[in-house]
């Protein structure tokens, strides 16, 4: 329980650091945010004016604390375009983008990991080689170029899938198809890989010797007693993997208009609204903060060997 309760702790400075460093790094980018929002041919007066509304005039320092202030309050301020609260626009926004790694990820757990242990079971065959080469280049695909392929296959060509948008009810679950597939294809690939790694050195151990000189049957030793052994490595890449799904999918919502928070920090940096980016920055480092103590308590329940126990009790 000590580890956990650490962990969490953790998250406070971890927090803190990555609200400093990005928040220095947006003000050291060239340009005038503040010439940006009102224009090139804008009045000095009007200029200053809006300096001081959103208080840019002052050092950094102090509007760095002053950004504190309003994370303290359970604020993430405005936003500089459209003055509209950047917290209610995350929380009307997150949902989104939490359905579609959701999806990214039943989408890459399940085809990933039964493409791995048909793999294993059929090691050094023509269709584990094959298997190895699609899955090699699954992870190299990059996701734009991935994702403008499927919208020209399955929309364009085919016709069976819409291109782009969300749609509402059981109906609107079509949109998340081609989506899903873009962001959760190259985890899918690479899970079937640690898969394959993971089965093929549990199906070596012992214990499923004697249970194949029982005369169990293949489907019984896979999934019955090596299925369970071969989880632990991969949890942790699906927790990793949905950790990338909440801040990967920029480049996903913005190809199939998907309205996340992605695209909402897409639309941030280029119009150069630092409350948005911040805001967006942050709940994505908490969100994958949280994935990972998600993923370190699963592991004690996947495997009871593992404990989490302060270093000089295990001495």
């Amino acid at each position: 329980m000590n580890f956990y309760v650490k962990r969490i702790l953790m998250t406070v400075p971890t927090l803190l650091g990555i609200s400093m460093i990005t928040f220095v790094l947006l003000q050291a980018l060239p340009g005038d945010p503040v010439q940006g929002l009102a224009g090139d041919r804008a009045d000095p007066a009007v200029l200053e004016r809006i300096r001081r509304d959103m208080g840019t005039e002052r050092p950094v320092v102090l509007q760095y604390f002053g950004y504190l202030k309003l994370l303290m309050q359970g604020e993430l301020g405005r936003s500089h375009y459209t003055n509209s609260c950047v917290r209610s626009d995350i929380a009307r926004k997150l949902p989104n983008t939490m359905l579609l790694a959701a999806a990214a990820m039943v989408f890459s757990t399940v085809f990933g990991i039964l493409l791995g242990i048909f793999m294993a079971v059929f090691r050094g065959s023509f269709w584990d080689r094959l298997a190895l080469v699609l899955s090699t280049g699954g992870i190299s695909l990059p996701v734009f170029w991935l994702g403008l392929l499927l919208i020209y296959v399955f929309s364009f060509k085919l016709q069976l899938l819409p291109p782009a948008g969300m749609g509402s009810g059981f109906g609107g679950l079509v949109f998340l198809v081609l989506p899903a597939s873009t962001l959760g294809l190259s985890s899918a690939a690479a899970l079937a890989r640690i898969t394959r790694t993971s089965m093929l050195d549990v199906l070596s151990q012992p214990y499923i010797t004697t249970a194949r000189a029982k005369g169990l049957s293949t489907r019984v030793v896979v999934f019955k007693h090596a299925f369970k052994n071969t989880l632990i490595p991969v949890v942790t890449l699906i927790g990793l993997d949905f950790g990338s799904y909440l801040n990967g999918s920029i480049l996903t919502e913005t190809i199939f208009g998907w309205d996340g928070i992605g695209r909402y920090a897409v639309e941030g940096i280029f119009q150069r609204d630092y409350p948005v980016i911040m805001g967006c920055v942050l709940t994505g480092a908490l969100l994958f903060v949280l994935v990972n103590l998600t993923v370190d308590l699963l592991y004690g329940l996947l495997d009871p060997r593992i404990a989490y126990a302060p270093a000089e009790s295990q001495s």
